[in-house]
């Protein structure tokens, strides 16, 4: 369908991308599909299987977390996709969606003034965290671009995408079947890797 050009953020995110590149060096994320798909939400790879169950990271067991302040869930993000905290292995994502959930910032806002806190809070019904602290500036790339803040402090973001997010669409678009696997195989046929500019 095309390529797909990613910037990685080594300095927020390290074991997130060593990850990701040792695998894709040694050929780990050849052949693999893309086994979950939702137009205006997420594409998502990395199981060898295809199943979107297993999958191993290069630390022999699941890796941490890695979230920063400056790492946000924008449209074209590339995050670590996990089944909970801290289970991050070899599975990956990226964020397609468009729009911002209409009213999530007043929603957030309804948070900080109730909780009085301005950080993360622990949702204990998802078991997930809820990032509060959001700049102008965020809220309006988030509105301008797109993207799902409720994943934020969720899954590590470790890259983003700066060229080929008509690819990312083009995939999130194709038909899928009730479990959101796309009924035709969609391969990532190789990772290359050269400098940013």
């Amino acid at each position: 369908m095309g390529d797909i050009k990613v910037k990685f953020f080594e300095n927020e995110a390290p074991k997130a991308v060593e990850n990701f590149k040792t695998h894709a060096k040694e050929g780990y994320y050849d052949g693999v599909i893309f086994h979950r798909v939702i137009n205006d939400f997420m594409i998502q790879s990395g199981s060898p299987d295809g199943t979107g169950s297993g999958g191993e990271s290069i630390y022999g067991s699941a890796f941490d977390d890695e979230f920063s302040p400056n790492l946000y869930n924008f449209r074209g993000a590339l995050c670590m996709a996990n089944s909970g905290m801290n289970t991050n292995q070899s599975q990956f994502f990226v964020v397609q969606k468009p729009e911002v959930q209409e009213g999530y910032f007043d929603y957030i806002d309804q948070i900080v003034e109730k909780y009085g806190t301005d950080q993360v809070l622990y949702n204990s019904e998802s078991k997930t965290m809820v990032r509060v602290n959001y700049s102008e500036k965020a809220r309006e790339l988030y509105n301008k671009n797109g993207g799902t803040p409720h994943l934020d402090y969720v899954h590590t973001v470790f890259g983003q995408v700066f060229d080929g997010m008509d690819v990312v669409d083009k995939i999130a678009a194709v038909s899928t079947d009730e479990n959101s696997k796309p009924l035709e195989d969609i391969v990532i046929t190789s990772i290359s890797f050269e400098n940013y500019k």
